[in-house]
């Protein structure tokens, strides 16, 4: 199962019929996508399932649905253990950006960390699961797919969060401090977290 967000409201991918009905459930090959989306984004429904039978083919169906935006990120670690965490639109979330063309995306995900928060010496240790998200832009939707991946850093310098992309701070935080950010941050980044243990 797949869970995208819409809104910091979860839309379920899946190929099994659940006995609740307290959601709605609709047909991934026939749902009118974008009708989905709006009331989603318009608060008219607070969740929904979409079912495709193949598992194997549940993203790729989306994907023919819906534009698709490649992003990576990183959740990076320094040799304290402490984790880099950025502040922007009153939330906290990771570094992360989008593709630029023939780029790979792990490139993208060491590249986009280091321009967001100023911290260089960057090495990938592990692939986290990717997160999925709609957005809005230009009125179009768009599915953008993040790749995350651990990162380990021996940086000891100044922190320099990129204020012209809205970022207010870039801040190293105890594993003790993390669990209140994440109390003010976005569902895929707790996602995140709860296949990370901190």
């Amino acid at each position: 199962m797949y869970k995208v967000f819409v809104n910091e409201k979860p839309l379920f991918l899946t190929n099994k019929f659940e006995k609740e009905t307290n959601f709605r459930i609709y047909l991934l090959e026939t749902v009118n996508i974008r009708k989905v989306i709006s009331e989603l984004f318009l608060n008219k429904i607070e969740s929904a399932y979409l079912y495709h039978p193949d598992e194997k083919l549940i993203m790729k169906t989306l994907k023919s649905k819906i534009p698709v935006a490649k992003a990576g990120g990183g959740l990076v670690y320094n040799t304290k253990g402490e984790i880099l965490f950025i502040y922007r639109n009153g939330k906290w979330d990771l570094p992360k950006g989008g593709i630029e063309k023939n780029e790979a995306i792990e490139d993208t995900a060491v590249r986009e960390v280091e321009e967001e928060t100023g911290v260089t010496g960057l090495k990938i240790t592990d692939k986290l699961p990717k997160t999925y998200h709609i957005f809005k832009r230009n009125g179009r939707y768009k599915l953008k797919i993040t790749y995350w991946y651990k990162m380990q850093t021996d940086f000891t310098g100044d922190t320099a969060p990129q204020e012209d992309e809205g970022i207010e701070k870039a801040v190293w935080l105890k594993p003790s401090e993390v669990e209140a950010a994440l109390g003010n941050s976005y569902e895929n980044i707790k996602l995140l977290f709860e296949t990370e243990k901190v």
